[in-house]
């Protein structure tokens, strides 16, 4: 499934990946920090309570029962914060100026094996959260760095009774109370991280509109190479690459330029060196005694007319000149369809543009123009269809019997024709199809052919809408 909240664009997609791995990179640095934190915090601790709790066993051990009870009892006097609330875990809410990120940490297996470790393998020791209802036990202060804290919020606290087995099956409950799990990080590091990303979503949006902006140009200049026939040079700017695929485009803008001025020169020349001999042929023609003999040559010599005039209208391609401009093409297709209903030709049109087109008129008439005689030369009549939106479509159907699938493209190259015959009612010359794509072409759209499943043939005319 596509995933609609991704930008489509190179712009947003490279700050999109960009931003995340950015906040990716911070939120991983902030958890390294609180981790860190959190096992310096947790370690020093445990050694603490491990030596107090050490340092008062080892001075209960040798005491009788009795005077050890009597010592426990008067250890385990309530005083302090310690006793002044009820035990038992609270929200665990950060002090003001700080925040909690919540870590998991084994502080309980971490307190026994180092206890276990310091008392040797003569004491059991056993720990547990505090019970609901606390039997007594001898309150173990927090290390200085954690005092305060507790202090500030003891309610919020977890206490755990620790308790220590004698070698004479007596036992001493120590208790001992620590914020709950997580490191406490101040406010003011997740202040400057956040700073730290703006100033770097700032800095990487400037870097990829530098780098997107030159590849839009470049698509836009792109886009309207056979659209215009004098486009403006591409600016050179951005990174090196940008500058050389500028350059690269700028010199084959000059290169395809020079080659349209020298084909220009060639056609012009052509042009007029092909009609002054066939106006000489059409006098020698009409000088002739044999009125059937003119007529044959006539008619050749207007086939050839036609011929020479529609090759080098194909040959002029990009270059003829005409601007674009705002067209109406519901009046032009009326145009058309009145043309070819005074010649006796039955044309349908249904649909409607939605707003003018931008294009170049003529080559627009004449694109359609040859798509409407093909279907009436081929398939009787013809049937046009507008449709409207992000790009005007104009299919052209007949009721012909078609095209055979394997030359559905090869009608579009110059002078090939589907009939062998070079009788201009049967075959024509072959170049209305290769001119009609060249003018789609030269509009950024596409000229289609294919067949219909009840029979015809349809046309299909693509023209982007400019934006």
């Amino acid at each position: 499934m596509r995933l609609t909240l991704w930008p489509q664009s190179l712009f947003g997609r490279l700050l999109a990946a960009s931003v995340a791995a950015v906040l990716l990179a911070q939120a991983a640095a902030l958890l390294l920090i609180a981790q860190e934190r959190e096992h310096f915090v947790l370690q020093g601790s445990v050694r603490e309570w491990t030596r107090r709790i050490t340092e008062m066993t080892q001075m209960l051990a040798p005491m009788s029962a009795a005077a050890r009870a009597d010592a426990i009892g008067e250890l385990s006097a309530p005083r302090g914060h310690m006793h002044s609330h009820p035990p038992g875990g609270g929200r665990g809410e950060a002090p003001r100026g700080f925040v909690r990120l919540p870590l998991l940490s084994d502080f309980e297996q971490a307190l026994k094996d180092q206890l276990r470790a310091a008392l040797g393998p003569s004491y059991s020791v056993d720990i547990g959260p505090t019970p609901q209802t606390p039997p007594p036990a001898i309150p173990v202060p927090a290390p200085f760095y954690e005092a305060h804290e507790l202090a500030a919020h003891h309610a919020s606290a977890r206490r755990y009774d620790v308790t220590v087995h004698f070698a004479d099956g007596d036992a001493v409950t120590y208790r001992v109370a620590r914020m709950p799990g997580g490191a406490f990080l101040p406010r003011n590091l997740l202040a400057n991280l956040i700073l730290l990303v703006l100033l770097l979503v700032i800095v990487l949006y400037a870097t990829a509109r530098s780098i997107t902006r030159p590849l839009s140009d470049l698509a836009r200049a792109a886009d309207s190479v056979g659209r215009d026939s004098r486009p403006a040079q591409l600016e050179e700017r951005g990174a090196r690459e940008l500058r050389d695929a500028a350059r690269a485009f700028n010199t084959m803008q000059d290169r395809l330029r020079r080659y349209l001025d020298s084909r220009s020169r060639v056609l012009a020349a052509m042009s007029h060196d092909l009609k002054t001999p066939l106006t000489r042929l059409r006098l020698q023609v009409e000088a002739l005694d044999n009125p059937a003999m003119q007529v044959r040559i006539g008619h050749e010599l207007d086939e050839m007319e036609s011929m020479v005039r529609e090759a080098l209208a194909l040959f002029r391609g990009l270059d003829d000149g005409e601007p674009a401009a705002p067209l109406d093409v519901d009046a032009l297709l009326m145009k058309i369809r009145s043309e070819f209903r005074d010649m006796g030709a039955e044309v349908m049109v249904s649909g409607h543009a939605l707003q003018p087109y931008v294009g170049k008129p003529q080559a627009l008439k004449r694109c359609l123009t040859n798509l409407v005689a093909n279907a009436i030369k081929f398939g009787t009549r013809a049937d046009i269809m507008v449709e409207d939106g992000t790009e005007l479509t104009i299919r052209v159907r007949d009721h012909g019997p078609g095209i055979p699938p394997a030359e559905l493209e090869r009608v579009f190259e110059p002078f090939y024709r589907l009939e062998s015959s070079r009788n201009r009612d049967s075959g024509g010359t072959g170049l209305g199809l290769s001119i009609a794509r060249d003018i789609a072409q030269a509009h950024g759209g596409s000229l289609t052919l294919a067949n219909l499943s009840a029979g015809g043939l349809e046309a299909t005319l693509r023209l982007p809408r400019r934006r």
